[in-house]
């Protein structure tokens, strides 16, 4: 018979209040003008589950003591760390995240979630193998057999978290540049996944009658690869995406560990954030016209010709313009749209983008901001940004409110967005970034489009043709540096 240990009232409260707090910040997150409460709520939550976890694992004597037990599970205390220990881990760890939390660049913050994302399935692994390698430790076990219902939760947890992990890894190097963000395509790839995720149930459901350490490290070892094979044939124009189906298979992963460890406060947060990541990716899939099965499947959006032609330089002529032009152009209009994208981001130039529009409504210029649901790295980086900077909420708009008002606006200013302005998303069938609905730019009566160079093209490899029509002017320096020029010139 399974050991169980009566259920404390005050421990079930507690959790519930973690839980609430956790939907709570779920709910602010949702919009930039409520994400720091949002954020309070997660903080206050999490703090909650962690005492009660302590206060309910930790005998009250071992907190003072130097020895004595750490951890007990089903009322059978297991020597396996003291208190001490766990405090001082938690304190290296709290100095950590803060750490980064002060120094890390907001560009670099995608690449900072998918490590992250691959640290919480990394957990989930070692948590299952040490759950296989002693269970009688989890109280998941009787005789040394482990209860069928523990061989599914443990099963599930560990092919998940390695998911996770891997695949945040590559994800990691792609945002990163340590790896190239073009679609890296195996042959037969489609059949080769589908064939490794036959092969990860299958094992789950052998592994349900048999408990032999084969099939559970063989388990391990295949979700490890298709980690790395569900993730290497996307490109970097579907990173966004990526990085929230990601979010999506961490959550899944500290539920199922939330199982095996009895824990309730991990289930609850393992399935919000499962369940408010598969919404969050199903919501991009629709906004970037991907079938959202595709994406589980991975290498969606990546077809053996896609790519191809799409990154080479359109020679023709265009047209070059200076801080001063644009100034003039936009000091004259009535209307103006600014499209930031990952350019804004590297350069910082939200700030003074923000001064540049407080100028040009001086002038009275009705000035608004177009977000692309994919702009960035990650879902909501241009967002974060602009409200960074306190650009008001009510000048921003997503694509769906905005994209039929280029056609009469007198200037879109593009800051650094390539891809999610590009036309070839809707005229070229070869293109990588083929079906992905687009900012209209191209329809407004002028264009101002600021980028580095005309050499460069965008994270998806491909040329815009935007940058050639007649009613653009190509701004060609660093973003921050040109804006400056421009409030200038507005002076």
């Amino acid at each position: 018979m399974e050991h169980t240990a009566p259920v404390n009232p005050w421990v079930a409260l507690a959790y519930l209040i973690a839980g609430i707090c956790f939907i709570l910040a779920l709910r602010g997150l949702s919009s930039p003008e409520s994400s720091r409460r949002g954020n309070r709520f997660g903080m206050i939550g999490m703090g909650i589950a962690i005492i009660t976890t302590l206060v309910t694992h930790v005998p009250l004597g071992g907190l003072s003591g130097a020895h004595g037990p750490a951890i007990a599970l089903h009322g059978d205390f297991v020597d396996l760390v003291t208190a001490g220990e766990i405090l001082v881990a938690i304190a290296i760890g709290a100095t950590i995240g803060l750490t980064i939390a002060r120094r890390i660049q907001m560009t670099a913050m995608p690449q900072l979630v998918a490590a992250f994302h691959s640290l919480v399935g990394l957990a989930a692994v070692l948590v299952a193998g040490a759950a296989f390698l002693n269970p009688g430790a989890f109280g998941i076990a009787e005789a040394g057999v482990i209860f069928v219902q523990s061989r599914i939760e443990m099963g599930l947890g560990v092919a998940i978290g390695a998911i996770t992990f891997s695949g945040s890894i590559i994800a990691f190097a792609k945002l990163n540049g340590n790896m190239s963000g073009k679609p890296i395509l195996l042959p037969g790839r489609h059949i080769l996944n589908l064939g490794v995720l036959a092969a990860i149930l299958a094992l789950v459901a052998y592994f349900t009658q048999d408990q032999a350490p084969w099939i559970f490290w063989t388990i391990t070892v295949l979700a490890f690869a298709i980690g790395f094979l569900l993730i290497i044939p996307i490109g970097g124009a579907d990173m966004p995406v990526v990085v929230s189906m990601l979010n999506s298979y961490s959550g899944w992963a500290a539920a199922a560990m939330g199982f095996t460890l009895h824990n309730t406060a991990m289930i609850i947060t393992g399935a919000l954030v499962g369940s408010s990541g598969a919404i969050l990716s199903y919501i991009m899939c629709r906004a970037m016209n991907r079938s959202f099965i595709s994406v589980i499947a991975g290498g969606f959006g990546a077809e053996d010709a896609g790519g191809g032609g799409g990154g080479e330089k359109i020679d023709r002529p265009w047209k070059r313009g200076s801080a001063e032009d644009a100034a003039f152009l936009m000091k004259q209009a009535e209307q103006v749209i600014i499209v930031p994208g990952y350019g804004m981001a590297v350069a910082q130039a939200q700030h003074v983008l923000r001064e540049m529009a407080d100028k040009l409504k001086e002038e009275g210029v009705t000035v608004k901001y177009a977000i692309h649901p994919v702009a960035g790295r990650m879902p909501g980086h241009m967002n974060v940004l602009l409200a960074e900077a306190n650009v008001p909420y009510d000048e921003v708009f997503e694509l769906e409110d905005i994209n039929s008002e280029f056609a009469q606006t007198d200037v879109a200013f593009v800051i650094g967005a390539n891809d999610v302005t590009n036309p070839a998303a809707k005229t070229d069938k070869s293109s990588p970034i083929y079906g992905m609905p687009i900012l209209d730019v191209a329809n407004a009566k002028t264009v101002l489009f600021c980028k580095r160079s005309m050499g460069g093209v965008g994270y998806a490899g491909v040329d815009n043709e935007v940058f050639y029509q007649d009613n653009t002017m190509m701004l060609l320096s660093d973003a921050k540096k040109m804006v400056e020029e421009i409030v200038k010139a507005l002076d």
